[in-house]
């Protein structure tokens, strides 16, 4: 009997013991760190901003409050258009940006958020997570020693809003238009004047006729901004932004300095923000429409000689970019390859069904 009760003490303490070897490995395992996120974004445009906040909230319950991301809206810490350069020199460790902002870097970035006649939502989320999209942009941020995350998208947004009506492509010369980088230089070649303007600078300058249109993106975020009050045309579809790509901006080093857990909670929170940040715009954009078309908003389509024009146009531009650049040329080509690829089985499908779904009468 002793001998029994002498064994089963030691296998208590042995068990203690060994508990009391293991919390330091696993604390060790499971750091507490604090982060700060830089967004481009303000609070007010919550649909988007909300992506970064989103992220935070789901890598601090994935950790149980070990890992704590802060976020600051643009401006903050950080000027919104300056967040790469921050997270590429740790200023920052993260941030939550559109890589579009960098086009004057590098025209190759805009892959990774939008480019004219690109993906929609659902094929750009496809050739990220299924196709090459995230092999080749990781390939092209490390030279900014960044590791990237897809991290919510807009869906398709809206070609702007228009002080004048677009009927035919002589409409489109001398307009001063606020528009990102990438459109303007295709809309240059038609003889737009393309703006550079923050977002919270574009009612003013249409108020004030500086300049003649801009785009944002989409009626929820455009109906706060109160365009509709000083330029009622709006128009579709922002063929630019076939969808707008946001994402996470990690600092390499950093990255590479978290537990493995760690790093696959990162990746799992960005994709539970993406899915956040479309279910906000699909739920949010068609109430938001209707109540800026009920306001005096009048939707107009780009005529097709003009969505033709600015295809051409479009083109000239990639094969510009293309034979000065083999790195801009070889994601290009990967993700016309896998749009065209994709757009017959969207015909056949989705289009035929939301086709049909929007013939049909209401309640019926």
């Amino acid at each position: 009997m002793q001998r029994r009760s002498f064994l089963k003490k030691a296998t208590v303490g042995a068990a203690a013991g060994g508990a009391a070897l293991a919390a330091p490995a696993l604390a060790q395992d499971a750091p507490t760190l604090n982060w700060r996120l830089a967004s481009s974004f303000p609070r007010s445009a919550d649909a988007i901003y909300s992506g970064g906040e989103n992220l935070a909230k789901y890598v601090s319950e994935a950790t149980d409050g070990k890992f704590n991301i802060r976020v600051f809206p643009a401006g903050e810490i950080v000027p919104a258009l300056q967040v790469l350069d921050a997270v590429q020199n740790n200023t920052i460790e993260c941030g939550h940006t559109a890589s579009y902002y960098y086009f004057g870097k590098d025209p190759a970035l805009c892959f990774d958020g939008a480019v004219p006649f690109g993906l929609n939502t659902r094929q750009m989320n496809a050739w990220m997570r299924h196709g090459n999209g995230l092999t080749l942009t990781r390939e092209l941020f490390q030279k900014y020693n960044i590791v990237n995350f897809p991290c919510g998208y807009t869906g398709t947004q809206m070609g702007g809003w228009f002080r004048n009506e677009i009927k035919t492509l002589d409409d489109l010369r001398g307009l001063k238009f606020r528009a990102s980088a990438f459109a303007g230089a295709v809309l240059s070649g038609l003889g737009v004047v393309p703006q550079q303007i923050a977002g919270g600078d574009i009612y003013p300058s249409l108020e004030k006729g500086t300049i003649d249109a801009a785009e944002w993106i989409g009626p929820y975020d455009d109906e706060k901004l109160g365009f509709h009050k000083v330029a009622k045309y709006y128009y579709f579809p922002g063929w630019w932004e076939g969808t707008l790509q946001v994402s996470l901006y990690v600092n390499q080093g950093v990255y590479n300095s978290l537990p493995k857990h760690y790093q696959a909670v990162l990746a799992q929170a960005s994709a539970a923000a993406t899915a956040d940040m479309i279910a906000t715009y699909d739920a949010e954009n068609p109430a938001a429409l209707r109540r800026l078309v009920s306001q005096g908003a009048q939707l107009k389509a780009f005529p097709r000689a003009v969505m033709d024009a600015c295809y051409q146009e479009a083109l000239k531009v990639y094969d510009a970019f293309s034979a000065k650049d083999p790195n801009f040329k070889k994601i290009y080509d990967d993700m016309v390859a896998f749009r065209d690829n994709e757009i017959p089985w969207f015909r056949v499908a989705e289009g035929s069904f939301d086709g049909f779904m929007g013939t049909i009468v209401r309640g019926k």
